[in-house]
């Protein structure tokens, strides 16, 4: 059994809106990540199940790995259809807001839906949500946004509408979003969750494969390059850094998601306890930030890089040059040097 972690109320409110709509929009965050698909296309499976009109909508492209996943070629893509996405949202009866917890992690998108007049429900699992939605379920002790669908299906008593795509979306979400269980998923009702799904039929071995080991040859050649050639490790600090300009990224055929695990793998050292991936892409300069123990990646990246996130995994971007991004993380790195030697 799970404990009933979302309250009841927030369980009865959203259970009514959706009885009384036909038409639903999911939308999810900047740059979606497996979680954001996965608890997007979970909760859009569900939703057809219950013979309502879903439309999954999010801000620009995602990763290749994640496209085996059955509805990601029914997901509108703002960037590349902008007047099929904003007639969408304008049509919406409700909308879900997934794994984000400000508008401005949607981009574009969120001045869709703050001129909305539908019901909003946000469904999230980072620290300091905006009071944006009709219904805010923000629980942060909860591993996955994913995690948050499977428990908020089961707590309205549809456990039976899961099927098995909604499920293998579930899973996916989860297991991305804990580094394949190995973060942020100590917690034995994680793994009641992914016997339940399962049960609805799910391989997770093909599943992780699928994610974890489609790599093309470009990309194992840049993260090669990126470990042995840009890596700088700072012993004082136990943090190392990697960082890749456009043109780095463009050597190697970069295509979306082709860095994704690279910031975890400096962990893999027992002498490195902070790991931080600055990237530079389509004028953007983004920062990933990885941690073992106690040292609290979310505080750096609010602080630093505009950003926030998980404990152990956090996220950001700054507003500047690339080169410029890569001399402000070594000026405040000193800042966090009792904090990272204490781990």
């Amino acid at each position: 059994m799970l404990t009933k972690i979302i309250a009841e109320t927030e369980i009865q409110k959203t259970k009514k809106y959706i009885d009384d709509v036909d038409n639903i929009v999911i939308v999810t965050h900047i740059s979606p990540d497996g979680d954001a698909i996965g608890s997007s296309l979970g909760l859009y499976h569900f939703l057809l199940e219950m013979d309502k009109q879903v439309n999954v909508i999010v801000p620009n492209d995602f990763p290749g790995f994640l496209k085996w996943m059955n509805g990601t070629h029914d997901i509108i893509i703002h960037e590349k259809n902008p007047q099929i996405a904003e007639e969408t949202i304008s049509a919406a009866e409700l909308i879900f807001c997934l794994d984000f917890n400000l508008l401005k992690r949607i981009e574009k998108v969120g001045v869709l839906v703050e001129r909305s007049k539908a019901k909003k429900v946000l469904i999230d699992h980072h620290l300091g949500a905006e009071n944006f939605c009709n219904i805010t379920m923000s629980y942060p002790q909860i591993s996955s946004t994913s995690e948050m669908i499977f428990r908020f299906i089961c707590r309205m008593g549809f456990f039976e509408y899961i099927n098995l795509s909604a499920a293998e979306c579930i899973y996916a979400g989860m297991m991305t979003d804990t580094g394949a269980f190995t973060f942020n998923s100590n917690n034995s009702e994680i793994y009641y969750i992914i016997g339940e799904l399962i049960k609805k039929g799910i391989d997770k071995d093909k599943i992780y494969t699928q994610v974890y080991n489609t790599s093309s040859i470009d990309r194992l050649k840049l993260q090669g390059y990126a470990l042995y050639e840009k890596m700088k490790v700072f012993p004082e600090y136990k943090t190392t850094l990697i960082d890749l300009s456009q043109q780095e990224l463009d050597r190697f055929n970069y295509k979306k998601g082709d860095v994704e695990g690279l910031v975890n793998i400096p962990l893999s050292s027992s002498d490195i306890i902070f790991s931080a991936l600055i990237k530079e892409e389509n004028g953007f300069v983004k920062i990933s930030l990885r941690s073992k123990g106690n040292f609290p990646c979310n505080q750096f990246a609010t602080e630093y890089f505009n950003g926030g996130g998980h404990f152990n995994a956090a996220g950001g971007e700054y507003y500047g040059s690339f080169k410029n991004a890569i001399k402000h993380f070594e000026k405040v790195l000193p800042q966090y040097k009792e904090l990272l030697l204490k781990n």
